[in-house]
């Protein structure tokens, strides 16, 4: 027990590069700034509402947070944006890191307090809660650290977790008739794209994709047993099967996405050294010098 406690200790906290963690907290801070902005910014909209329509998750309810107004909406977006965007940059992680968790997590339960509960934000919630607990790392730093392989795992748990809850929800609601029913398509009447509008003339087609959706749902553990080429090839069906679906019926899941990238080896990705070297290569004007005039009568 005690040999199969350590494995398990082991693998949760299985270092990693410190530069993966850096490039991953720059693109889950930058999204936080553009979902403000591109993906919520009906959230805003929520600050002239009355306060009687405001309907509280269970943690707004466990803790004393007050009611949405105009004042708080707008306070708590400006503070947000500036928080996000500076924390992108890695300076004072801990501090800014907390910061932004407790303040988007505000914005969240300002977003959903109003009967609508969207699955996708949980593992990036995970991200920006473990996120912090890292500390100061580098882009490109190779050393490996298992305070950042431990926040990495906790958002892999996490996203792995949105797949299976997320069958679970499909049965406590709608029971084994999410599965033969017309799921599927009634989502493909009302907002289903040019490309699968067919679909709904093939006889039992989309039962057939309510199952095959619901079984890679319940599979996606898979992907903490498979290594090498295997395991980029089921990152890689993560991603296309939100592809899919967005194609189909045009619903995205962003921040889901964002949380995925946990998965990939970030630490490749070095910004700073791309616009180091795209500088490099650009010619210095000021060591540039005319060139002489050929002397008068001179031949080539």
């Amino acid at each position: 027990m005690t040999a199969s406690l350590r494995a398990l200790g082991r693998w949760f906290t299985s270092p990693v590069p410190l530069g993966r963690i850096a490039a991953f907290r720059t693109v889950v801070y930058l999204f936080v700034a553009a979902d403000l902005v591109l993906f919520t910014p009906w959230v805003r909209l929520h600050a002239d509402v009355p306060g009687t329509l405001y309907q509280p998750l269970l943690i707004g309810r466990l803790l004393p947070l007050p009611t949405p107004g105009h004042l708080l909406v707008t306070v708590l977006f400006w503070v947000l944006l500036g928080t996000t965007l500076v924390a992108a940059t890695g300076r004072a992680p801990r501090l800014l890191g907390w910061l932004v968790f407790a303040l988007y997590l505000e914005w969240m339960l300002i977003a959903m307090s109003y009967g609508k509960v969207d699955h996708d934000r949980f593992d990036l919630l995970v991200a920006l809660a473990v996120l912090p607990t890292v500390g100061a790392a580098r882009h490109g730093d190779p050393t490996r650290s298992e305070k950042a392989g431990w926040a990495l795992r906790c958002t892999q748990l996490a996203v792995v977790a949105t797949y299976f809850l997320s069958s679970w929800a499909k049965f406590r609601f709608g029971g084994l008739e999410w599965l033969t029913g017309a799921t599927m398509a009634r989502a493909v009447l009302r907002r289903g794209t040019e490309l699968v509008e067919w679909s709904t003339h093939v006889p039992h087609l989309l039962v057939v994709v309510q199952f095959l959706i619901v079984a890679f749902e319940l599979t996606t553990p898979i992907v903490f047993l498979l290594r090498g080429r295997w395991y980029h090839l089921q990152v890689a069906l993560m991603y296309a099967f939100h592809l899919m679906v967005f194609a189909a019926v045009t619903i995205s899941f962003v921040p889901h996405l964002i949380a995925m990238t946990s998965f990939l080896p970030l630490e490749r990705v070095r910004p700073v050294r791309w616009v180091r070297r795209l500088a490099d290569r650009r010619p210095d004007p000021a060591s540039t010098e005319p060139a002489e005039p050929s002397p008068v009568g001179d031949t080539i």
